[in-house]
């Protein structure tokens, strides 16, 4: 083992203790209480288990985990342990992966647009490689980091099928003046970065991306830089429903490696798969704190109204992705979806009141509730664990993580090995041993828990 990571960090739980099982007795807890907290419990076995997949998947990509898409202690202690990188938005996130003794070299400080002062904290702590796109990062570099290796990050201009979201980068126009400038300051240039986002992607964008990074080695390479690693970004989904699963994502992505970048030819690459890791792992449990009937007028009626309720939830969970809770007996207290012959209602969710983003959902059918009762949120892993802020006036949600004893076990054999066909992590990082349907248990979004059934 490592040692960034160990049993005193997690809830160890044993066969067939689910996600829905912990749930239950955390808000059984909280009923009890009169600061009913909103709180996340984090399955530290998927996290394992897209590893593992990701590694098969890519077996040339080295991940590195952006740590802006989710910096809890549990899931940089868990990555470190099995030999992930990390991508560092800045000096905080830095200080953070360091903080758990995670060597300079495994940190890539991926944002193109950095303060001088977090470059030079960089520089002092053993950080060197990083990204830049314009000739004010490069001369802030130069002048902060003369020993940083940087990454000239292109844009979405020359990939069609890339998300517009896609901002950072430069064009292929713009390759060459900024590598002559580089070379020009004494900076030292050693690979090409994408990142082609995670909305709406087709695999071919990887293919056209990574054709353009070819042409942009070529241009180093004849002016005298040593290129010899390739950033392919992120992109890759985090929940079984997406559009392209990551298998067919990485079939593009092989192919076009074997075509552009051959085995063998002396380049390494990386991504920062973010949203994919952590999205499933995490479920969020938020109690409503207010609540208000409002007449909704029913369109082409003739001026009748419906009532529709509107709910106050704390904290303001980020980004759901809501629906209608599924049916189910409800014969036993334990149940964690209410009674379906109870009344619904056309319902909107807003966070906390003058909190930024406090429009959640809108146009939810839901059961009523009360001021205490519970939502639970499944998919909650990408950008929500920091999302909220001293500023925002809440506080930031407690986490539980668990793991059961048999995905602890794959981690202790890991030891960031990759997986092979007949490794002895096969058989142990199968769904029914490790204990993976802990996450997939809650995947309807949002599941309602009244306080009173729990």
């Amino acid at each position: 083992m490592n040692g960034y990571l160990n049993e005193s960090h997690f809830l160890m739980v044993e066969e067939g203790f689910t996600t829905r099982d912990l749930l239950e007795n955390l808000l059984g807890e909280l009923c009890q209480e009169s600061d009913q907290q909103a709180f996340f419990v984090a399955d530290l076995g998927d996290i394992v288990k897209k590893h593992l997949r990701f590694l098969k998947a890519l077996p040339r990509v080295k991940p590195y985990f952006p740590v802006k898409c989710n910096g809890s202690e549990g899931v940089i202690r868990l990555l470190a342990e099995l030999g992930a990188g990390f991508a560092c938005a800045n000096k905080a996130e830095i200080t953070r992966v360091q903080g758990i003794g995670v060597p300079a070299e495994r940190i890539f400080y991926s944002s193109p647009c950095k303060q001088v002062a977090h470059i030079r904290y960089a520089a002092s702590h053993g950080v060197r490689l990083m990204a830049f796109d314009n000739e004010v990062e490069l001369s802030k570099v130069a002048r902060s980091h003369p020993r940083a290796r940087m990454l000239l990050g292109i844009t979405a201009d020359s990939i069609p099928s890339a998300h517009p979201s896609m901002t950072f980068g430069t064009t292929l126009k713009s390759c060459r003046h900024l590598l002559e400038t580089a070379k020009e300051q004494a900076v030292e240039v050693v690979g090409i970065s994408f990142h082609l986002g995670s909305r709406g992607l087709e695999p071919q964008a990887f293919a056209q991306a990574v054709a353009a990074a070819q042409l942009v080695f070529d241009m180093g390479t004849e002016l005298g830089f040593r290129m010899h690693l390739l950033d392919i970004g992120g992109g890759f989904p985090g929940t079984e429903d997406a559009r392209a699963p990551l298998e067919e994502i990485a079939a593009v992505v092989n192919s076009a490696l074997d075509l552009y970048f051959p085995e063998g030819c002396g380049v390494d690459i990386v991504a920062r798969p973010g949203r994919y890791y952590v999205t499933s792992a995490f479920t969020l449990a938020v109690s409503i704190t207010a609540l208000e009937e409002i007449p909704v007028e029913q369109p082409g009626s003739d001026g009748g109204c419906d009532s529709g309720m509107g709910f106050s939830v704390s904290p303001s969970p980020p980004e759901p992705s809501p629906c209608s809770p599924a049916e189910e007996e409800c014969g036993s207290k334990k149940s964690l979806v209410p009674c379906p012959e109870h009344p619904w209602h056309s319902s909107s969710l807003r966070g906390p009141p003058g909190h930024g983003e406090d429009r959640i959902a809108d146009g939810l059918e839901l059961p009523q509730l009360h001021v205490g009762d519970w939502l639970v949120f499944g998919n909650m892993g990408a950008y929500s664990i920091t999302a909220s802020s001293p500023l925002s006036g809440c506080p930031q949600p407690h986490v539980t993580y668990a793991m059961s004893r048999m995905a602890w076990k794959a981690v202790q054999l890991f030891q960031g090995k990759p997986p092979q066909a007949e490794d002895d992590r096969e058989s142990l990082c199968t769904p029914l041993s490790c204990g993976w349907e802990m996450a997939e248990t809650l995947c309807v979004t949002p599941v309602f828990a009244p306080a009173g059934i729990i």
